[in-house]
């Protein structure tokens, strides 16, 4: 929002208290309230007085729809009540999200590869969650994307996007993340136009500025569009950022529309795919799919990486605490179908393991584009004895020794039966079988895994000796554990953190970063499971700690504070 306009007086809203205000653009303004039941801080935008025409008070109700129908999933600001005010100004009560949006937090420095990579997960699966619902963003940039108080982003600003249709004027929309078509002669847009912005705000949290903002030259609006529509992106000159990532924000960002990622949905796997290949913890994309009823979902052994959420429908003219939870033909607004349709959304996958994020099933399909662990396990059934049976005699006259033949049995696969080696007829052997019986002898010997002539001797048949060549090994890692029990003390030194490893392996280290409002602060490493750290000046400490294996695994990270 910007600053430079004074804001209006605050309405007076039964029930809400106000205590600030959040900012004001040219449109509305944002003030912070308290709402006294239940009681919570929440922020309230408010249509301005000149901007109350007719068409401006149905497009402010046709964004309190949308982004009540959208309001549930974990990556969109949450609307819980509309209404209109005392002197007749129409207002949204949302969710309050205290942290610095994204806009704010790049200008003072870029992201890390690592945050940068969850925030685009996270917020392409909302994307993709507006678009299965026939909604465009149209204006995805780090100032829309605002931060709860569990640090995760939070899309907002759906007001073009639910007063617009696809194929309309440009005006309104943010050069600097905005596709080539939106500047041409008939502007248009479809999902791979918020596709495009997805990707150049990716850029820019890692870049720290625009994709086509050059530092030290002039950056007017024309120049932007100039660039937008002409220049190839520009390196991100960042030496722990990989090769991979540089190619998919390049096919996001494309000038040919055809060119890039068919859905936000792919997009978010294309990120995936970079945090897999840099061993980091792969974040879940949160969609929504109307398309198959419950009953018809397909079951996808792929990746477990996708979850599936409800949506909620309110009218802007009342307050419910909830509606409807598929978008109807009364609660969705009709205007913001995009009439270009891309290549097919895909179907929903595994709404039975949400909390699967990196190891795959054995089962998994070979095209699984997210498989990182060997299908094949080794089995003892599969697994032939080699140093511990010596050859057999190429005489058939002479039996060969005892201890020849006293190796463990080789159990044959499930798929054929048992093959057993034929003993040896010896005389002494034929004599035994004449007494006792041929057959029940050849059963024991087998079961019992010794020789007949072993038997015959009377002495006391002793198990073979353990086959440790054979030991079947299971290649697939357990997930890693976080650690436990995080807690923080306040000291003269300052605040010292300790916690408990429940599953300590060679090699096994932790890394820890002070969890601070204002910015990200790197990770540093310790092999001990405490930390002091600085107090903070707000009174209230915090950090963030996970662990690491040599083999490049990670834990979930947890975060503590202390007073």
């Amino acid at each position: 929002m910007s600053a430079k306009r004074v804001p209006m007086t605050p309405p007076d809203l039964p029930g809400f208290t106000y205590l600030d205000v959040l900012g004001s653009g040219g449109f509305a303004d944002v003030y912070l309230y308290e709402q006294q039941l239940p009681r919570r801080r929440v922020a309230v935008k408010v249509l301005l007085t000149e901007r109350m025409s007719t068409g401006a008070v149905d497009e402010f109700a046709a964004e309190a729809n949308v982004m009540a129908m959208l309001s549930t999933h974990p990556a969109i600001v949450t609307i819980y009540q509309a209404g209109v005010a005392g002197d007749g100004r129409p207002y949204l009560v949302m969710e309050y999200c205290p942290k610095p949006n994204l806009q704010v937090r790049y200008k003072r420095e870029p992201f890390s590869v690592a945050e940068s990579l969850r925030i685009g997960v996270q917020v392409s699966a909302a994307v993709e969650t507006a678009h299965r619902a026939g909604v465009l963003h149209r204006d995805i940039k780090p100032a829309n994307i605002l931060v709860t108080e569990y640090n995760r982003p939070a899309l907002t600003d759906f007001g073009i996007a639910s007063t617009t249709a696809a194929a309309a004027e440009s005006a309104g929309l943010s050069i600097p993340w905005s596709p080539p078509e939106s500047f041409a002669d008939v502007p248009r847009s479809d999902p791979r136009s918020d596709v495009y912005a997805l990707g150049a705000t990716v850029y820019t949290l890692l870049a720290g500025r625009s994709p086509f903002e050059f530092p030290g030259e002039r950056n007017t609006g024309a120049d932007l569009i100039q660039r937008i529509e002409t220049a190839a992106l520009p390196p991100l000159a960042r030496a722990d950022a990989p090769t991979s990532l540089r190619w998919v924000l390049e096919r996001a960002t494309a000038k040919n529309s055809a060119d890039r990622y068919e859905s936000a949905l792919a997009f978010a796997r294309a990120l995936q795919k970079v945090q897999i290949e840099l061993s980091h913890s792969v974040t879940p994309i949160d969609i929504l799919d109307d398309a198959l009823p419950e009953d018809d979902i397909e079951t996808d052994d792929g990746d477990g990486l996708t979850r599936v959420r409800g949506v909620v429908s309110i009218d802007p003219e009342t307050s419910p605490a909830a509606g409807l939870t598929r978008p109807s033909a009364t609660t969705a607004p009709a205007s913001p179908r995009f009439d270009s349709s891309p290549a097919p959304l895909e179907t929903v996958v595994r709404p039975d393991a949400l909390d699967q994020t990196v190891l795959r099933p054995p089962a998994a399909p070979a095209s699984d584009p997210f498989e990182t662990v060997p299908r094949e396990r080794v089995s003892a059934a599969s697994v032939a004895p080699t140093e511990t049976e010596p050859a057999r005699p190429a005489s058939p006259e002479l039996p060969p020794p005892p201890e020849a033949r006293t190796g463990p049995a080789v159990e044959a696969p499930s798929s054929a039966p048992p093959a057993v080696a034929p003993a040896r007829r010896s005389r002494r052997t034929a004599v035994t079988w004449s007494l006792v019986g041929g057959g029940l002898a050849v059963i024991a010997a087998v079961i019992v895994g010794v020789s007949l002539p072993g038997i015959l001797a009377g002495g006391d048949p002793t198990p073979p000796p353990p086959d440790t060549t054979a030991v079947p090994l299971d290649p697939v890692s357990p997930l890693v554990p976080a650690p436990e029990a995080l807690t923080g003390v306040a000291g003269a030194e300052g605040v010292t953190f300790t916690w408990t490893h429940p599953d300590p392996q060679d090699g096994d280290h932790f890394l820890w970063a002070v969890d601070a409002a204002g910015g990200e602060a790197a990770f540093e490493s310790t092999t001990e499971t405490s930390v002091t750290v600085p107090a903070d000046p707000s009174g209230r400490t915090c950090i963030e700690v996970l662990t690491a294996r040599s083999n490049g695994q990670s834990s979930e990270s947890v975060t503590g504070c202390a007073p």
